[in-house]
């Protein structure tokens, strides 16, 4: 299966959340078990040689495939959460969206200093969250060795903001 044949299986919904936003929808892939399959191999395969102790997903969407890549990379899963999601003790960092801000959470006890991580999620816009979650491994005293996304906008330049970091996205808009 191809690039393209994946953005195809991608649903577009003009004015959501909001007036002037289009969102992409990848409820229409995910229910596709090859092309969820291909999407899960095709993010995973950049970092097959590199050493992953932990995947980090970013709630709610990144956790569909950081999972999956965990288990092929024989690495933990650890979820990076909205505030008062977690249970135990957390480090938290506020970060913008490309329509608002939010705060996200992950367990003080979840990444030990040192640790090699690969942050996972959907979609790569204006990288706001994506810079939270590096904060937060940083924060822990890890060492982001890889970012992947799913999706990227190119046009919101969230790539630019991403300086020193290895990044990999399958579909680019």
């Amino acid at each position: 299966m191809s690039v393209e044949t994946l953005r195809e299986r991608i649903r577009e919904i003009p004015d959501f959340p909001k007036p002037g936003i289009l969102f992409y929808d990848i409820t229409t892939l995910l229910k596709d078990a090859d092309a969820f399959k291909e999407a899960i191999d095709l993010l995973t395969e950049p970092f097959r040689d590199t050493p992953v102790d932990v995947v980090v997903g970013m709630e709610s969407r990144g956790f569909i495939f950081s999972a999956p890549m965990a288990y092929q990379l024989d690495a933990g899963f650890v979820p990076v959460r909205k505030l008062g999601k977690l249970p135990a003790e957390t480090v938290s960092v506020e970060y913008a969206l490309e329509y608002g801000t939010n705060t996200l959470e992950i367990h003080k006890d979840a990444i030990a200093p040192g640790q090699k991580v690969l942050i996972v999620d959907d979609l790569l816009a204006t990288a706001g969250t994506v810079l939270g979650t590096i904060e937060l491994v940083t924060q822990l005293k890890a060492e982001v060795v890889g970012l992947a996304f799913l999706v990227e906008l190119l046009f919101l330049k969230g790539r630019d903001r991403l300086h020193g970091h290895e990044i990999h996205s399958v579909i680019q808009y």
